[in-house]
């Protein structure tokens, strides 16, 4: 029905937008975003994000429109490092291309057309002097004159803004207490910007997709660690090799976590952040992936996890009363802070061996390798514990547990106090695997 359909994606949706609503994320696009048109898409995506009560400082680039303009001026482009050298006029040329940048891009954020996604926005668009700079120096005997590099920012002006319900627009320049400018990246402004105001995210807008594995497929999530061992080896794609130390830095000094969205692919900021499955790579200081131990305040999301393979009878209906009652033998794994999956593990010390119990994993993630996980963790339980196997009871998933070194054994082998219990209108059958 078109009522499902329409409500589904909000309520998947609903709790990034409640965990969302307040924090930080600063938004980096490249001049070649605004130089190609491709801005004016992304504008009522941003606007939503404003709308939900993101907060959002967004950064741009202009290296597109310094060159254009050197060129119309009849100017040559100097570089030293990958680092644009800066000299009298070329400053001049960085200050116009500020300019022609923040038009385009604070008209597409005016938009508000009827029947179109930003009618009665009204998004509030402020700038300013924040962004205190420094020269770059002479690097290797080269004057990189109006270079600069940012020193320090001025926090409380731009909580004061976003608290106000504005977005924040940031360019890739500095002013020094001389009354100079110097000319930043992009890159280095939108880092610097999301490390000092503790933010909850650093995206990167994106011509490709995200970070490619050897095969061309995207690697959805990375750690900082992870991503550091790429580019240690060389092996990230050329659209992501830019901006990845980025990520990394702004990671490991307090960003929560940092994304690479693709600039042009409709609708892929929106599904980065408010899906489980993305649309880019993300990059956090720490594993996404943990195991813990259950605790009292899981018991719902248990519920809600075990109750769809209880209802196709794979397993035994749970009672929140024998949950609640079991919850200290329970393991939940969470990914990204929300549960994904659970197991339990009930020991039978004299027999030396345990049972494997209640293996769920979400729909939408049993293709992520979650129940390897999940079992993986309960034969190290049981091996910590001096316990010489492991049994469990299945009707639906035999061949899961078979293609994992599962065998199977008759129910009279079952440890005598498990034994009684055994339900032999349901009759499931057993298998075993020594540890």
């Amino acid at each position: 029905m078109l009522s499902h359909q329409f409500a589904q994606p909000f309520r998947e949706a609903a709790p990034y937008i409640n965990t969302f609503r307040g924090k930080i994320f600063v938004l980096a696009i490249s001049g070649e975003t605004v130089d190609n048109g491709h801005f004016p898409s992304l504008a009522p995506d941003i606007n939503l994000l404003v709308s939900l009560g993101v907060r959002v400082v967004l950064v741009h680039g202009i290296r597109p429109q310094i060159d254009k303009l050197l060129a119309r001026h009849g100017l040559t482009r100097q570089f030293h490092h990958h680092r644009r050298i800066t000299d009298d006029d070329t400053i001049d040329i960085v200050k116009q291309a500020i300019g022609l940048a923040r038009l385009d891009i604070e008209a597409a954020l005016s938009t508000g057309m009827p029947n179109s996604p930003m009618h009665g926005a009204h998004l509030r668009v402020v700038g300013g002097n924040v962004l205190t700079a420094q020269p770059l120096g002479v690097v290797d005997g080269v004057d990189m004159q109006y270079t600069g590099q940012v020193r320090r920012l001025d926090t409380q002006a731009i909580h004061a803004w976003l608290s106000n319900g504005d977005l924040v627009l940031m360019s890739p320049i500095g002013y020094s207490p001389t009354g100079e400018a110097f000319n930043l990246t992009m890159e280095e402004v939108a880092t610097e910007t999301a490390i000092a105001l503790r933010a909850e995210k650093l995206i990167f807008l994106i011509e490709g997709i995200g970070v490619l594995d050897e095969d061309g497929e995207l690697i959805h999530n990375m750690t900082a660690q992870q991503a550091d061992e790429r580019l240690a080896a060389d092996t990230v794609n050329e659209e992501a090799r830019l901006y990845l130390p980025y990520t990394v830095r702004a990671t490991r000094e307090g960003v929560t976590r940092a994304h690479l969205v693709s600039d042009s692919d409709n609708g892929a900021l929106l599904t980065e952040l408010f899906t489980s499955v993305g649309s880019g790579s993300m990059i956090a200081r720490d594993p996404l992936v943990k195991l813990r131990p259950a605790n009292i305040d899981d018991i719902g999301d248990l519920m809600a996890l075990i109750r769809p393979l209880e209802e196709q009878n794979i397993l035994v209906r749970r009672s929140r009363e024998h949950l609640e009652m079991e919850i200290g033998r329970y393991t939940v794994l969470e990914h990204d802070n929300r549960i994904y999956g659970c197991v339990a593990m009930h020991p039978f010390h004299q027999e030396e061996t345990a049972e494997l119990a209640c293996l769920a994993v979400a729909q939408e993630r049993r293709n992520s390798g979650f129940g390897e996980l999940l079992l993986r963790h309960v034969e190290y339980q049981a091996r910590t514990q001096g316990l010489a196997s492991l049994f469990v009871l299945t009707t639906k998933t035999a061949h899961w547990f078979i293609e994992r070194g599962f065998s199977e054994m008759p129910p009279s082998e079952l440890p005598e106090a498990r034994r009684r219990l055994y339900n032999n209108q349901r009759r499931s059958k057993v298998f075993v695997r020594h540890l």
